[in-house]
């Protein structure tokens, strides 16, 4: 464990994990080369971080109507605009790779409107930004776009709960104050040799 501050709230030590989470936070490790943070502050309730990365694992990783990449746009987009800076460079280290794009997290998390992206996919953070800052105001007009862009239900129903469980994701991050890993910053800025 990191010796930085991860959360205003207890953190427990890997030994003290039920065996699920525990294997788990080390898969990432082993994959990562190091714990992301979340997985520790999230770790002080196992039942909820359960549940958080089930429901995330459903989102985020799978590549059927929205890519992986476009995935982590909404979350990099969504997030700046939450002021969320652990999910802005976490997720934003996870779009450069996916993107194969050391620029586009950047572009993104300052002003997607600027970004080097497809018109489909500006449509897709319009309406994910609308939906995260502004969503009482959401009507059934607003999905047209997306339709005029290939997005089917599914899809749209992917951006829109996506755009919600990281607002959820977000705010979680703001009560707990965890700050990103430093890890984050490089991954993805230069290609692999």
């Amino acid at each position: 464990m990191s010796d930085s501050i991860i959360s205003r709230f207890p953190v427990p030590e890997l030994v003290d994990l039920p065996a699920d989470i525990r294997a788990r936070i080390l898969a990432v490790q082993d994959k990562a080369g190091f714990v992301p943070n979340v997985f520790l502050m999230l770790a002080h309730r196992p039942a909820e971080f359960r549940a958080f990365f089930d429901y995330h694992d459903a989102l985020m990783e799978k590549d059927v109507g929205l890519t992986k990449a476009e995935r982590e746009m909404i979350v990099v987009a969504t997030s700046a605009a939450g002021e969320c800076l652990y999910c802005v460079v976490a997720h934003g280290a996870v779009l450069r790779i996916r993107a194969k794009n050391p620029r586009v997290a950047d572009q993104l998390a300052t002003n997607y409107r600027k970004a080097e992206i497809t018109p489909r996919q500006r449509a897709m953070l319009d309406f994910a930004l609308r939906l995260s800052t502004r969503g009482g105001t959401i009507e059934d007009a607003d999905l047209e776009p997306l339709f005029a862009h290939g997005f089917d239900h599914e899809a749209i129903w992917d951006i829109g709960a996506i755009t919600a469980f990281f607002s959820m994701s977000n705010r979680l991050v703001h009560l707990t104050a965890t700050p990103p890993n430093p890890e984050f910053y490089l991954m993805g800025r230069l290609p692999k040799a």
